[in-house]
């Protein structure tokens, strides 16, 4: 018998004063039994840095032929495909062959340096392209805010992010390894 995603509810508000986007969103995550709290709140960062009315969670680590989020425009044309973690060099140009732009949030230290060293040359030729590494200390510290209902502010400013739940705030720098947020 095959083990149930567990469903997660955040009520999420975003001020991102980089973008001028400010919005309430009501999201629902459903966490595969392999994802870790930890992955769960980097797709739900990767949420609040890339907000935008269509942007949708993908059905998750059981769909390998769609990310962690997309964004489609109105024809279904894949407009922005958000991968989460340390993703196959492949799988990524074939991203960037079925989306207008293509970003990448990687995370988990040493093992995220390697992924980056490993796969840079290849990954520099997308010109869609975009790589972020988020810092480990962070995303570890935003699996502490994971609770079945969760109330979560995020504020961006200066390419940095403050995610707090109103007791305990987790701050996040963004390196950008490649492209622009």
């Amino acid at each position: 018998m095959a083990l149930k995603a567990t469903i997660f509810k955040a009520d999420l508000q975003i001020a991102d004063m980089d973008r001028n986007y400010y919005q309430n969103h009501a999201l629902t995550l459903a966490r595969h039994p392999s994802e870790t709290d930890e992955r769960m709140m980097v797709r739900l960062l990767a949420f609040a840095l890339f907000a935008e009315e269509r942007l949708e969670f993908g059905r998750g680590l059981s769909a390998d032929d769609e990310p962690a989020l997309w964004r489609k425009d109105l024809t279904g044309a894949i407009e922005q495909w958000i991968e989460v973690g340390l993703p196959d060099e492949r799988d990524i140009r074939r991203a960037c062959g079925r989306a207008n732009r293509v970003v990448v949030l990687s995370y988990g230290g040493r093992g995220a340096e390697i992924w980056w060293n490993t796969n840079r040359d290849k990954l520099e030729r997308q010109r869609n392209l975009t790589v972020i590494n988020l810092p480990p200390a962070s995303t570890q510290d935003s699996a502490a805010l994971v609770s079945r209902s969760m109330s979560l502010q995020c504020t961006v400013q200066d390419g940095q992010a403050w995610l707090t739940d109103g007791e305990r705030t987790v701050h996040i720098e963004p390196a950008v390894l490649q492209g622009i947020r």
